[in-house]
């Protein structure tokens, strides 16, 4: 599949906070679950995401939170395609650490129409957390309106390495 299937008509939508107290606040969370996550603790499913640099093929770290949802494991990105989905989307493959633990995975992303279950799954869990990102959709948004927003939140099966 070449990188142009793999990338919605929307792609340039990237959420992220604009004003100095919401980058300040980003940042700080987002510190304090990495650092968490490094020390063992994995809060509310969270790990750190480790995907090789599509460019640089170093290791490129971030807090993320972890989905199960019907027996299968999804990493969502609220903040839309930030560089660790074009990361993984170019590596296929990273790692999942927890303190001293790291799991290799491969990384399958859903087309648009699979993605409005999983989207709900996923506000129905973090919605305190991630309801910025999401414009007013929450998890009891009608199906449609998940699906109209889908393109802009890349969302990924974790499977075995």
């Amino acid at each position: 599949m070449s990188r142009a299937e793999h990338l919605p008509s929307s792609t340039t939508r990237l959420q992220a906070p604009t004003t100095r107290l919401g980058i300040a606040a980003g940042k700080l969370l987002n510190g304090m679950v990495a650092a968490f996550a490094k020390a063992g603790v994995g809060l509310w499913g969270s790990r750190v995401l480790a995907v090789r640099g599509r460019t640089s093929g170093e290791w490129r770290t971030t807090p993320v939170n972890i989905l199960t949802h019907e027996g299968e494991r999804y990493l969502v990105a609220p903040r839309g395609h930030t560089q660790w989905v074009r990361n993984l989307r170019a590596a296929g493959t990273g790692e999942l650490r927890v303190g001293r633990r790291t799991e290799a995975f491969g990384a399958i992303e859903l087309p648009d129409a699979d993605k409005p279950e999983v989207l709900r799954a996923y506000l129905r869990r973090w919605n305190w957390q991630v309801a910025p990102f999401f414009e007013g959709i929450g998890p009891d948004a009608p199906a449609e309106d998940l699906l109209r927003v889908a393109p802009g939140y890349p969302v990924f099966r974790i499977t075995g390495s």
